[in-house]
């Protein structure tokens, strides 16, 4: 009987490269997840012709040029990791609809984002629209990633998918996990689980989850106040070398993320985002339900 947990790391690893510097960096990360996983990766640059990122339309490289980048992005992967099966693909279609269609049939999409700092915008478009919109977890990063600061985990306070992907990279960086959650101050008529108790005792049993399957990751919990969202974030991205989060329905989680991509870091780059869809499968809960299934 194949689990979610099973067919989910049958899925490739799909990369979206294009003129960027940090093209080749995401090549990097994508491949070394690929290894890992097990699975294919897959280079994707998308070439439509145009390029409409500016105000005014001016032809863009050719396909000769597209098709120059996936090669040297092709060796790339393969002198890193021999014997990977990675495969190229050159698109007509935008990058945010190529890679959003090819994301159906990944486990992880890589991307990297435009600097934007000096206009202060975070994120450039296609990394905007992918976070609110890929049907698979999403890492978007700004250049090599930093091997130093803890992994952060904005914990929703039940057991996700986001929980566990946040505890793996911990685990396989040795790298300690900071989880934080998001209390509400209890109002008159509010039921007392809205309190920053309930709260505590919610995010241990989560974290207790977590630690079963990871028992060497060091953790640290943190309960902030939701005014001290937008703080904590830039913290997060000034220190940590990945930042973890559902994306959610209302999807505050990304437009926080994106903005503090850039405000008031300095001269240090800001760390990776790793952003799960709602409904991203549970590797723990899915061996869960197929052990009960099979002593069933």
């Amino acid at each position: 009987m194949q689990t979610i947990a099973s067919v989910t790391e049958k899925l490739s690893v799909v990369v979206g490269v294009d003129d960027l510097p940090t093209a080749l960096h995401s090549v990097d990360i994508a491949a070394d997840e690929a290894v890992r996983r097990g699975v294919p990766l897959v280079i994707v640059h998308a070439w439509p012709g145009w390029h409409r990122g500016t105000r005014y339309r001016a032809v863009a490289a050719d396909r000769k040029d597209g098709r120059h980048l996936l090669d040297l992005a092709v060796q790339r992967a393969e002198h890193a990791h021999p014997g990977l099966p990675v495969r190229a693909e050159l698109t007509d279609d935008s990058g945010a609809k190529a890679l959003l269609e090819r994301s159906g049939q990944a486990s992880l999409l890589v991307i990297g984002h435009r600097d934007t700092a000096g206009r202060r915008l975070g994120w450039g478009p296609t990394a905007t629209y992918l976070a609110h919109h890929s049907s698979c977890p999403l890492l978007v990063h700004q250049g090599r990633a930093t091997s130093r600061g803890p992994v952060v985990l904005a914990a929703s306070g039940r057991h996700t998918a986001t929980m566990e992907l946040a505890y793996d990279f911990a685990a396989r960086t040795t790298s300690p996990l900071v989880a934080v959650h998001v209390w509400t101050a209890g109002h008159p008529g509010q039921a007392r689980d809205s309190g920053r108790g309930a709260a505590e005792r919610r995010l241990a049993d989560v974290l207790a989850v977590g630690g079963t399957r990871w028992p060497d990751v060091e953790v640290e919990r943190l309960l902030i106040n939701e005014n001290d969202i937008a703080y904590t974030v830039q913290r997060a991205m000034r220190r940590s070398r990945l930042l973890v989060a559902g994306v959610g329905h209302k999807g505050w989680t990304i437009e926080v993320a994106r903005r503090s991509t850039f405000a008031d870091v300095g001269t240090r780059q800001a760390c990776a985002v790793l952003l799960v869809p709602p409904g991203w499968p549970s590797g723990l809960l899915a061996q869960a339900a197929s052990a009960n299934t099979a002593r069933c």
